[in-house]
C-alpha cells in the first residue's frame, strides 16, 4: 500500500513567454497620416512557490508533474497592450526546500505560511512599433518579439518543522513516547522498523503551553551511507531545535549506542551536532534504582540525561521540564527554527543525486511537449472520441 506521506517530488516548471509587439498604422477617415499605434505585448506568467500550512506533505504534487504558466498575448492596435499570462502558484507545506534537479544546486526555502517565492520569471512582452517612432523614422514597420519562456526541473524536498526531534535505533520506544505525551497515534509493534514515515505530535505543557515533537524511522549503523531507512528521513531533523536521543535501558552499552547515533548525524550533516541534545534512557520500568545509579556512572556528562518509561509514565514529567527549559534557553531560541538565516543549505552531491531519485521513485524522465506537439495530441484525442 502506497503511503500518503510524500516528502520528495520532482516536477517540471515553465514560465510563460511574452507576447509580440504589434506593427499597426492608425487608419481613420479624418486622420491623415495617423502614424504607428501598435501596442506592446503582455508579459508571460510567473511561477511562484507559496507556503501553505494546510498541507503537511507533497502528496498533492505527486501526480502533477508539469506546472506551466500562461503566455502573454500579442499587442493590438490603438496602443492596446496584450493581456499578461496567467501566473501559477505551487502550494507547498512549510519547510519545503527546492533544488535544481539537473545540477543539485539549492534554489530556495519556504518556511512560513503565506511566504511567496518567485521560482521562474515570465518573459517580457515585446514593444510595439509606436515605441520606435522617431523624427527620421515616423512610420516604423517593425516591433519587438516577446522574450521566450523559461523551463526548470526542480526537486521539492520536505523537512518537517518541529521543536524536538526523536533520534534512536529501531525499537527504542520513540513511537511509544510520542503516543504517550501527545494525541498522535503512530504504529507501535514489537518488531524493528515499525515506523515507516515521520510522525508529528503536539506535546502539552503547563499553563496551556505546548511544543511539537517529531518521530522519524529508526536509525541503524551506516544510515548516513544509505543503510536502512534513516538516510531518507534524516533530513527531517535538520530543522528541529532540539534532538532527543533515546536509548533503551536494556542495551548492553548505552554510551556506545549514543556515540553511534551521534556519529551517523555527524556524517550526514556536521551542523546537526551544534543543536542542543538531551539523552533519555527508555524502558526504565525494567530497571530498579540501584541499577539506574550504576548505569548513570557511565552515561555522557555533556548533556542532560533522564530515565523514563512511556508505558508507566515514569520520568515523563521530568523529561517535559528538561525539554521545555532547553527549548526556551537563551542559546536555543524557538524563533531560530523558522529563521532563514539560521539554516545553511548545502547543494546536493551530483554523484549521489541519481541514486537518491531512484530510491524516491522520481528517476523517470519528465517528457515536455512543445506547443505544436500538444496540438497534435489534442487532434488525436478528438479523432479518437469521434471514433475515427
Amino acid at each position: 500500500m502506497e503511503s500518503n506521506f510524500v516528502d520528495y517530488v520532482k516536477i517540471c516548471c515553465r514560465s510563460g513567454k511574452g507576447g509580440r509587439g504589434s506593427v499597426h498604422m492608425h487608419r481613420a477617415k479624418y486622420v491623415p497620416l495617423g502614424g504607428p499605434d501598435g501596442g506592446d505585448g503582455g508579459r508571460g506568467g510567473h511561477v511562484y512557490l507559496r507556503g501553505n500550512h494546510n498541507y503537511w506533505t507533497l502528496l498533492h504534487l505527486r501526480y502533477e508533474r508539469h506546472v506551466f504558466a500562461g503566455h502573454g498575448q500579442n499587442g493590438g492596435k490603438s496602443r492596446s497592450t496584450g493581456a499578461d499570462g496567467e501566473d501559477k502558484y505551487i502550494d507547498v507545506p512549510c519547510g519545503t526546500v527546492v533544488y535544481n534537479a539537473d545540477t543539485g544546486e539549492y534554489i530556495c526555502d519556504v518556511t512560513e505560511d503565506g511566504q511567496v517565492v518567485m521560482l521562474l520569471k515570465g518573459g517580457r512582452g515585446g514593444l510595439g512599433n509606436w515605441n520606435f517612432r522617431t523624427a527620421t523614422n515616423q512610420a516604423p514597420r517593425f516591433a519587438q518579439p516577446g522574450e521566450p519562456m523559461r523551463e526548470l526541473t526542480v526537486i521539492l524536498e520536505l523537512k518537517l518543522l518541529a521543536d524536538v526531534g526523536l533520534v534512536g535505533f529501531p525499537n527504542a520506544g520513540k513511537s511509544t513516547l510520542l503516543s504517550a505525551v501527545s494525541s498522535a497515534r503512530p504504529k507501535i509493534a514489537g518488531y524493528p522498523f515499525t515506523t515507516m514515515e515521520p510522525s508529528l505530535g503536539i506535546v502539552s505543557y503547563r499553563d496551556g503551553q505546548s511544543f511539537v515533537m517529531a518521530d522519524i524511522p529508526g536509525i541503524i549503523e551506516g544510515a548516513s551511507e544509505g543503510r536502512g531507512l534513516g538516510l531518507r528521513f534524516l533530513r527531517h531533523i535538520e530543522r528541529n531545535s532540539l534532538l532527543l536521543f533515546m536509548v533503551p535501558g536494556d542495551t548492553d552499552d548505552i554510551r556506545r549506542e549514543y556515540e553511534i547515533l551521534l556519529g551517523e548525524l555527524r556524517q550526514f550533516n556536521p551542523e546537526l551536532l551544534e543543536k542542543q541534545r538531551v539523552l533519555a534512557i527508555t524502558k526504565s520500568d525494567l530497571l530498579d534504582e540501584e541499577l539506574q545509579q550504576l548505569l548513570s556512572a557511565d552515561l555522557p556528562t555533556d548533556l542532560p540525561t533522564v530515565f523514563i518509561s512511556a508505558v508507566t509514565g515514569y520520568g515523563i514529567a521530568q523529561l517535559k521540564d528538561i525539554l521545555w527549559q532547553a527549548l526556551n534557553s537563551e542559546s536555543n531560541k524557538l524563533a531560530a527554527i523558522t529563521s532563514q538565516e539560521s539554516i545553511v543549505h548545502r547543494n546536493k552531491d551530483l554523484s549521489a543525486l541519481q541514486q537518491e531519485l531512484e530510491d524516491e521513485g522520481e528517476d523517470e524522465e519528465i517528457i515536455i511537449l512543445d506547443e505544436d506537439e500538444i496540438e497534435d495530441v489534442e487532434d488525436i484525442e478528438e479523432d479518437w472520441e469521434d471514433g475515427e
